[in-house]
């Protein structure tokens, strides 16, 4: 009857409970919950959004620069899009195995002629994908490193940056994004910039919490210049 009454609060303490499309509460029970810790439930969430959140960065950024999507070769922009979500099992030969920044910065090269939406956010998901180990669910066991996330969250303000101002030597942006226009201003990218790094710094903050170390920011001259290492740390 005990080890009846331990199954029961094990089975309890395993269950996962979200809020189902018709608006009701949905419970999942699955011993891996068992092996998972808030910070962990944490970790799965902010990866999976900020993920997306590149995502439709990109596909942003195709809607203006559709000429990209093209020279890679893609059917679509969705296609294009579909392949960056794919990148961990996809082969991309036009970056000569750069990756990260190297990858990211390919897109403000005035020799690069290839697809300059899929360099950038391909090198900011690998950031990313490196400051979470490359793995995509975390348990009790598993560690993350608070400057990796961190580096990744001040690369999202350079890409803002380098968006906004990097040109090719004819005075045009590598790539259109925020419109300006007092008649037509769209300010979406950066919005949406500003939410992937708000992910990265809060899960940043809560792993240095749980390391027992503190962050202190670097200065603003050189976030805004160079994306920085990540998977080096």
């Amino acid at each position: 009857m005990r080890w009846l009454a331990i199954l029961l609060a094990l089975t309890l303490v395993g269950c996962s409970t979200r809020l189902g499309k018709d608006g009701r509460t949905e419970t999942d029970y699955g011993v891996k919950y068992l092996a998972k810790t808030e910070v962990d439930r944490m970790a799965d969430t902010t990866r999976r959004e900020t993920v997306d959140g590149l995502l439709l960065i990109a596909d942003k950024l195709y809607k203006r620069n559709p000429r990209e999507w093209k020279k890679g070769g893609s059917v679509s922009r969705e296609a294009a899009v579909e392949r960056l979500r794919q990148r961990q099992t996809g082969s991309w030969p036009e970056f000569n195995g750069l990756r990260e920044g190297q990858a990211a910065s390919l897109a403000f090269s005035e020799s690069y002629t290839g697809d300059r939406v899929a360099a950038l956010v391909f090198g900011l998901l690998n950031m990313v994908d490196a400051a979470y180990e490359y793995k995509e669910e975390f348990f009790i066991l598993d560690s993350l490193d608070e400057r990796r996330l961190y580096n990744s969250a001040r690369n999202m303000e350079v890409a803002v940056w380098k968006l906004g101002n990097d040109k090719t030597a004819k005075g045009e942006l590598y790539l259109l994004a925020n419109e300006l226009d007092p008649n037509n201003r769209n300010l979406s990218f950066e919005r949406e910039f500003g939410r992937v790094m708000g992910l990265l710094d809060l899960m940043a903050k809560v792993v240095a919490d749980r390391n027992g170390r503190g962050l202190s920011r670097l200065t603003q001259g050189v976030v805004t210049t160079i994306f920085l290492p990540v998977r080096f740390f």
